[in-house]
């Protein structure tokens, strides 16, 4: 059996449909949007029926694409959402998360495959660097709702897989390093110059300066230039583009670059729109009440009130695609005990003991730290990396062994944090 075009635009122009109108069906199951994606795609990939069948390592470029911009929408979508301003009292959570928890997950990854699987060590770090990142896009379940959402939970995960998606280039950078060459200490300088403090520090700075820049652009254009209503949706992706681009040419981390941008712009925008409304002789702007949760006024000048519905439409679209997709990769000999057990071991030892290291000392809350030691959900983030380091030269024996534990890790992922998301999350709000 073959699925025809004609077939699939019947099928996910359902499931569209079944979404958008928020079907009974989903709500009454608490099943989220990526479960019933999933389950699909199971069912008409080789594990079931056999439909469709998506090879991931002959199509690891045109994957890593549609990865690449799944991953940066959803960035730009988590930075807008953000409720407040980076300071450190608010902000220190979620950048010892994405920073030093990171490092950890990572380690105790790498070790479990050096030791466990018998990967190399540098093998064993470039998995841990695929697995260790938070998903921004699965996880819209646990992610700010909208730009007045100040839940701490939501918050905090929100921002740590804003970042930690960034941070975890350097140890792929650094494990194909390995591979590639034995392991001195010239290989670890060069490394930490270049990949951890450059590409960081320049990401940051390109995203700070380009987010501020372009809000101070719109501002100017439309309220001293007295122009017109602006094309949103295209500087949204605009801005998306040039600083991705920008950090690409420079060899820096535009993930995180992104996702700086976003939150720049945003609140670049919420100072530049207190100006305006606290001027005597500029018009008071007209409320657009998008997010009616939010306290804080709505005001015209702002990108982010014209753009993002439609990126967070874009979002969806592409997690409905990547998530069939992902079913349509995973056989039934996927299914191995050493992709089960990192599973499980990266759920149940890897992501709490991070987190809790990362947070030591930090006074988060232990309720707090528990739910959050829990929703590392893994997905697309994860798929991205693989297929990064596969086209960057993974060698084939390593890339079939990590697709298959990264495709077992990122649906178990889907099924325990997708079951699990609903309930749990009530009982933090009561």
């Amino acid at each position: 059996m073959t699925l025809t075009n004609a077939t699939w635009f019947v099928l996910i122009g359902t499931l569209l449909i079944m979404v958008g109108l928020r079907s009974p069906i989903f709500q009454r199951l608490r099943l989220t949007p990526s479960l019933v994606y999933l389950a699909i795609g199971v069912i008409l990939g080789p594990s079931v029926i056999g439909a469709f069948h998506f090879n991931p390592l002959e199509q690891a470029h045109l994957l890593e694409i549609l990865a690449e911009i799944a991953v940066l929408v959803s960035l730009f979508i988590a930075g807008m959402k953000m409720p407040v301003p980076f300071r450190w009292r608010e902000w220190h959570a979620p950048v010892r998360l994405a920073f030093l928890s990171m490092t950890i997950s990572v380690a105790l990854t790498a070790v479990f495959g050096y030791y466990v699987l018998a990967l190399p060590l540098g093998a064993a770090i470039v998995l841990g660097a695929i697995l260790a990142p938070t998903d921004p896009v699965l996880a819209t379940d646990v992610q700010v709702r909208h730009m007045g959402d100040k839940d701490p939970l939501r918050f905090t995960l929100t921002s740590e897989a804003g970042m930690n998606d960034g941070t975890a280039f350097p140890f792929v950078m650094l494990g194909m390093a390995m591979l590639s060459a034995p392991f001195s200490f010239e290989l670890l300088g060069t490394w930490m110059l270049k990949d951890v403090l450059w590409s960081t520090l320049v990401a940051l700075v390109v995203g700070l300066v380009m987010g501020r820049l372009l809000a101070q652009l719109v501002w100017k254009q439309r309220f001293l230039s007295g122009e017109g209503p602006l094309l949103d949706d295209f500087l949204g992706l605009g801005l998306i583009g040039m600083v991705y681009g920008i950090c690409l040419l420079l060899d820096a981390w535009g993930f995180l670059a992104v996702f700086a941008a976003a939150i720049s712009l945003r609140q670049s925008e919420r100072k530049l729109a207190g100006l305006h409304s606290s001027s005597k002789d500029a018009e008071v702007a007209p409320q657009v009440p998008v997010y009616p949760e939010e306290s804080t006024p709505q005001h015209s000048t702002r990108i982010s009130e014209g753009s993002l519905l439609f990126k967070e439409s874009l979002e969806r679209l592409t997690e409905l695609v990547l998530v069939l997709l992902l079913g349509g990769m995973l056989f039934l000999d996927s299914w191995s005990l050493r992709a089960v057990g990192l599973a499980l071991f990266l759920f149940m030892v890897v992501r709490p003991v991070s987190v809790f290291l990362g947070l030591l000392g930090s006074g988060t809350p232990v309720r707090l730290q528990m739910l959050v030691g829990w929703f590392g959900v893994r997905g697309i983030g994860s798929i991205y990396y693989l297929m990064f380091a596969i086209v960057f030269g993974l060698p084939e024996e390593l890339a079939l062994e990590f697709i298959h534990i990264t495709l077992v890790v990122v649906v178990l992922s889907i099924i325990v944090h997708g079951l699990t998301v609903k309930p749990m999350m009530s009982r933090w709000w009561t």
